[in-house]
C-alpha cells in the first residue's frame, strides 16, 4: 500500500471529493493501529503534553519531547502522512522555525509540520515553505494561546472574530499551506471557509462541512479525561475495560489464581 503524500491530501478535496481522516498518535503501538486502520493523517500533536505527560496545558512541551514521540510514531507508520506539531516557543522567528522544522523532518521522519496561528506567524509559514517544508495551518481555538483566548472556548462567534479567522485562512492558503485545521469554530464559519479555499480544511469541533475530521485518539477510545468536549464521539470505553482488567489481575494474584502451573515453566 503506497504512502499518503501531501499531494494525495490536496487531491482528496480537489479531485476525489473524499473526506480526510486524521487522528493523533504519540507512541508505537497506537500509531501502528491507527496506520493499519487506513487513517490518512497521523498527527503527533503537542497535546501529548496533556494526554501522556501529565502537563496542565500544551505550553511546557519541548522540542526534545516532541522529537522523542515523533520518532516512535515514525517507526510504526508505513502508510499515513505523518505530521508533527511544532511546540510552543519553537517558531518565534523564521530562523528558529526552519531549524526546528528541519529537525522534525531529518531526525524524526515527519513529512510535514503544523503551526498554530495566522497573521502573527505568516512570515514563519512563508519561510518554511520557501525552505521546502510542507506546512499545515491551525486556526480557531489554538491551544498554545489558550491563556490569551480566555480558556478552551469556541472562537469566531462574533462577526469580527469570524471575519478575522476567515481572512487568516485565505492568507495561509496564499502563503502555501496544504491544509488548515479549524478547531472549535461555529459550523457556519467552517463551512464558509471550506467553500472558499482550494486546500482542505480539517475540523476539530467545527461541524460536518469541513473536508476532513480530526480527533485525539484517547478521546475517541474513551480514556478518562478532565475535559470532555461536546464534539468528541467516544467509539469505545477503554478506561472502564482497562480498570476492570487491572482489578481482575490484582485479585487473581492476591487469591493465588495467577499464575497457574500451565503458565509456569517446567524443570
Amino acid at each position: 500500500m503506497s504512502r499518503v503524500t501531501v499531494k494525495d491530501i490536496l487531491n482528496r478535496k480537489q479531485k476525489e471529493k473524499r473526506k480526510i481522516t486524521v487522528l493523533t498518535a504519540y507512541d508505537f503501538p497506537f500509531a501502528k493501529l491507527v496506520d493499519e486502520a487506513g487513517i490518512d493523517i497521523v498527527l503527533v500533536g503537542d497535546s501529548v503534553g496533556m494526554v501522556c505527560l501529565g502537563y496542565e496545558s500544551t505550553i511546557p512541551v519541548s522540542m526534545r519531547e516532541m522529537l522523542h514521540h515523533v520518532k516512535a510514531v515514525r517507526r510504526a507508520v508505513k502508510r499515513a502522512l505523518l505530521i508533527a506539531d511544532m511546540p510552543f516557543g519553537s517558531y518565534q522567528g523564521i530562523e528558529s522555525a526552519i531549524r526546528n522544522a528541519r529537525r522534525f523532518l531529518k531526525e524524526a521522519g515527519a513529512e510535514a509540520v503544523k503551526l498554530e496561528g495566522g497573521k502573527r506567524i505568516m512570515a514563519q509559514v512563508k519561510g518554511l515553505i520557501r525552505a521546502g517544508v510542507p506546512v499545515m495551518g491551525h486556526l480557531g481555538m489554538i491551544p498554545q494561546s489558550v491563556s490569551e483566548l480566555g480558556g478552551y472556548k469556541v472562537q469566531g462567534k462574533t462577526k469580527e472574530q469570524a471575519d478575522q479567522i476567515f481572512e487568516e485562512a485565505k492568507e495561509l492558503e496564499q502563503a502555501g499551506v496544504f491544509a488548515i485545521v479549524l478547531e472549535c469554530v461555529p459550523n457556519s464559519l467552517a463551512k464558509r471557509i471550506t467553500k472558499s479555499l482550494k486546500i482542505p480544511t480539517i475540523g476539530i469541533g467545527a461541524g460536518p462541512d469541513t473536508d476532513g475530521q480530526g480527533l485525539v485518539i484517547h478521546d475517541l477510545l474513551g480514556f478518562e479525561s478532565s475535559v470532555r468536549p461536546r464534539f468528541v464521539r467516544r467509539y469505545a470505553e477503554l478506561s472502564q475495560t482497562i480498570h476492570k482488567a487491572l482489578a481482575q489481575y490484582r485479585n487473581d494474584v492476591l487469591s493465588k489464581k495467577f499464575p497457574t502451573v500451565k503458565e509456569s515453566f517446567k524443570d
